[in-house]
């Protein structure tokens, strides 16, 4: 028997920034879940967001830790919104094997008291990236977002191009304690869930609107599989609150959930708040530019430039940044 078969009491102690795999072979499923605690406060907290563009990026940022933790290369995987509501623009950068940052881009000014994660999206696109490197070619896939939330995303995704009945649930909060600690902190939790029958047949789902089908034919009625049926029921009792609970294990979560099934759990995949900037990166994308676009950039004799993902700020003088002097005509 392996380490991973053996029968075991829940862990109770709980574990922030991992994603945790877990398998429930009597329904034929499979999942991660994922508990967000320092790593998503401190990426959060660089920006002093407001609180609903927060938790919308802080859900953002959830949803890649379920997604990108699947890849089994050093590669990234890129999760970006381009919408045209309040938040307009939102990147979370995934480089495996646990590197996480992200940003978003809002319009103060369109934001109002009540509006949640689908009003601050609005409508637009989902992309989700994956990039295996320089000599490798990236792979895309696009959803629409029209008036739904990163939940319905997620759905629309996994139902059109992968075909895999998917279940996924995003929570973030704010948490305020007392002490002498930290008064306020962003936490984070979410559960992606596939069904993965070995007969394919089980897993098939209704043709998808609106389809080749002429009009008028008939609809097919594709029953549901009970295993499948069972485990969305059960997926559809988790809380917020249980996913965002510091004091709530992953494993205990799980164990809840599927108990008089059986749940076996594999090693958790760590994540950690980290930006690739530097200085040399920055002073090579400065190179990129035109030198005529690099001496625009000039203020008060330096070339300034802030990264949109950590907040961290590179100060160049003209030299640094390669900016040749003008020379000017004595006009002999």
């Amino acid at each position: 028997m392996t380490p991973e078969s053996q029968i075991r009491a829940p862990s109770a102690t709980p574990v922030d920034d991992a994603v945790l795999p877990f398998e429930v072979s009597a329904l034929d499923v499979r999942g991660r879940l994922t508990k967000m605690g320092p790593a998503l406060d401190e990426i959060l907290t660089k920006h002093d967001y407001p609180a609903p563009v927060g938790k919308l990026l802080g859900e953002a940022i959830v949803l890649t830790t379920l997604l990108g933790s699947t890849l089994k290369f050093e590669g990234r995987f890129i999760l970006q919104t381009q919408t045209d509501g309040p938040v307009s623009l939102i990147v979370v950068d995934f480089h495996a094997p646990d590197r996480l940052r992200a940003y978003a881009r809002f319009d103060a000014s369109r934001l109002a008291p009540g509006q949640d994660s689908a009003a601050l999206l609005g409508r637009g696109h989902l992309a989700m990236t994956i990039d295996q490197g320089p000599d490798m070619s990236r792979y895309q896939g696009l959803v629409a977002l029209d008036g739904g939330n990163l939940e319905d995303a997620a759905h629309e995704y996994f139902l059109r191009s992968e075909q895999i009945p998917t279940r996924v649930r995003l929570a973030v909060g704010e948490e305020f304690r007392g002490g002498d600690g930290p008064k306020h902190r962003w936490r984070g939790g979410g559960m992606l869930m596939q069904f993965l029958p070995k007969a394919p047949e089980r897993a098939r789902q209704p043709d998808l609107d609106p389809g080749d089908a002429p009009q008028g034919a008939m609809v097919h009625d594709v029953p549901e599989d009970d295993a499948w049926a069972e485990s969305r029921s059960l997926f559809g009792t988790i809380e917020d609150v249980e996913l965002i609970d510091p004091d709530l294990s992953g494993e205990r979560l799980l164990f809840r959930l599927f108990h008089e099934r059986g749940v076996r759990v594999f090693p958790v995949q760590a994540m950690r708040a980290q930006c690739s900037c530097s200085r040399d990166a920055v002073a090579g994308m400065l190179s990129s530019f035109d030198p005529k676009d690099r001496a625009d950039m000039v203020e008060n004799g330096k070339v300034v430039v802030t990264c949109e993902f950590c907040s961290s700020v590179y100060e160049f003088t003209p030299d640094e940044a390669g900016i040749v002097p003008v020379q000017e005509s004595s006009g002999d």
